[in-house]
């Protein structure tokens, strides 16, 4: 059976070595669906160059195969240690850059704003993320790897937040 879906977002949890996705639909009914999830993974003894080019064309064939109407992707978040960081906002550079190319919308969430949106509490440990993902999503199970549930909840977090602006 086929749903209909009025909207579509693809979720992005940026990373160098694994970057996870999910692609979640809206219906007419306003239900939330999930039409896919998944990681991108790089050779970590590969030059960054390569690296980088691999990850752009991978998101480049997932927005080509799933249209979505807009992209959301986590913003980068710095913690204690600076080259993590700095791989991270190259592979966010390369996200941004193949959503940009094929005329997507992009928005941007902190960490924080996903797990507010997603399980009403900033501070959601990940277990609760998972939970409401399912409940979200009514899954028998949290989608997998973390990398890809991540960008489930990323994309379930600007249609949560899209939902709740149309009435500000």
């Amino acid at each position: 059976m086929t749903v209909a879906i009025t909207r579509a977002v693809l979720g992005v949890d940026p990373g160098t070595a694994i970057t996870g996705y999910g692609v979640v639909g809206e219906t007419p009914a306003g239900e939330f669906v999930l039409l896919a999830c998944g990681v991108i993974r790089t050779q970590a003894g590969d030059p960054m160059d390569l690296r980088l080019l691999e990850l752009f064309r991978d998101m480049q064939a997932i927005i080509e195969e799933f249209k979505p109407d807009e992209v959301a992707v986590e913003k980068l978040f710095f913690g204690r240690n600076v080259t993590t960081a700095i791989s991270v906002g190259q592979a966010r550079g390369a996200i941004l850059l193949s959503a940009a190319l094929a005329g997507v919308p992009i928005v941007e969430y902190t960490p924080a704003e996903v797990k507010q949106a997603v399980a009403g509490y900033g501070n959601a440990d990940k277990q609760q993320v998972q939970t409401m993902v399912m409940h979200l999503l009514q899954l028998e199970h949290a989608p997998t790897p973390d990398d890809a549930a991540d960008g489930v909840a990323i994309a379930l977090c600007h249609l949560q937040t899209a939902f709740y602006a149309r009435f500000a």
